[in-house]
This record gives structure tokens, sequence and C-alpha cells, in this order.
């Protein structure tokens, strides 16, 4: 860190960056969830749906949410690991 802040500063600059970091993952990982459920071409929904899902896309969509929200999780257990210093 710049040696013209104060520790204090310093430690709460860490802080903000290390929570943006994880931010910047979450948000990574909900762009690649997206792409791989919905846009991308063998994914969940391949057109504009009409008034419903099929059954098909809504069973592939509620497996896609489900690996989101167990990567979420995941994501942060490990950053929670790193912040108590266990990682």
């Amino acid at each position: 860190m710049d040696p013209k802040f104060d520790e204090a500063t310093q430690k709460e600059l860490a802080t903000f960056l290390e929570r943006e970091q994880a931010s910047a993952k979450v948000q990574s990982s909900v762009h690649q969830l997206t792409g791989i459920c919905w846009k991308n071409p063998s994914g969940c929904v391949t057109g504009m749906p009409g008034k419903s899902f099929s059954s098909g896309e809504q069973s592939c969509l509620a497996n896609c949410v489900d690996r989101f929200l167990d990567s979420s999780l995941f994501l942060v257990k490990q950053i929670e690991l790193k912040r108590e210093g266990g990682f």
C-alpha cells in the first residue's frame, strides 16, 4: 500500500478491495451461469420463450439455479476462510 496512508486507512482500503474482488467473482459467476443456462445454443433456453417454459426448460433452469446457489455458497465460504486466515 501507499506509505502516505496510515495503517488504519491501509487496512480499510485492503478490506474494500477484498470485498470488491469478491463481488466481481460473484458477478462473473452470474455472467457465466447466464451464458450456460440461457444464451448458450446448448443451454436450457435457446430461443425466446412463449408464455411459459417447457418442462425440459423448467427442469434445466431449476438445475442451473441450484448449481448457481451451490457455487455462490462455496465462494462465500472460501472468502470467509480467507478472511479468517485459514486459506
